[in-house]
């Protein structure tokens, strides 16, 4: 398996694989292919990655800044995270996801933060922390993980294509 930063040849593929992911999600509104659109759309992608098998898009995540109260303090949000439900449980989105927190941490980025299943993201460092709260959003499913010591603290805004 190779894992890249995302291509324009990608772009469709990207949004078959995404549709695919979440068609059947318990929480989701099957919008998850539009908010990479959007971020696409706005510049706003600060890292898209793909894993592709013999050649073939197999799976996507994406970074985009978040502002907390108001403020850029070097913090991205992850998500959507998607793979092809055929290859899902084999490790594709966990390595896509830590070669994405590498490249952030390369990068300067000082965090980032998710919307998701505490069981899955915990392995990665992620934690709720109280300090950082995302409104609308169960404390328990909004995650975070710091690069360094300095947790900020406060009111956590993705982009706008989150709200579609």
């Amino acid at each position: 398996m190779n894992i890249r930063i995302e291509k324009v040849d990608d772009y469709e593929a990207i949004t078959r694989v995404t549709e695919a992911a979440f068609r059947d999600h318990p929480y989701s509104h099957q919008s998850e292919h539009l908010i990479v659109q959007a971020l696409r759309e706005d510049k706003a992608m600060a890292l898209s990655l793909v894993a592709e098998e013999g050649g073939e898009v197999v799976g996507h995540i994406a970074f985009s800044k978040v502002l907390i109260d108001g403020q850029d303090v070097g913090w991205y949000g992850i998500g959507p995270l998607s793979v092809k439900p055929e290859m899902q449980r084999q490790g594709i989105g966990s390595q896509m996801m830590e070669l994405g927190l590498e490249v952030m941490r390369q990068r300067g980025a000082q965090g980032c933060a998710l919307v998701g299943d505490p069981a899955y993201y915990q392995r990665f460092g992620f934690q709720a922390n109280p300090d950082l709260v995302l409104p609308e959003v169960p404390p328990e499913n909004f995650m975070v993980l710091s690069f360094n010591k300095d947790l900020p603290a406060g009111e956590v805004c993705f982009h706008r294509a989150f709200t579609l």
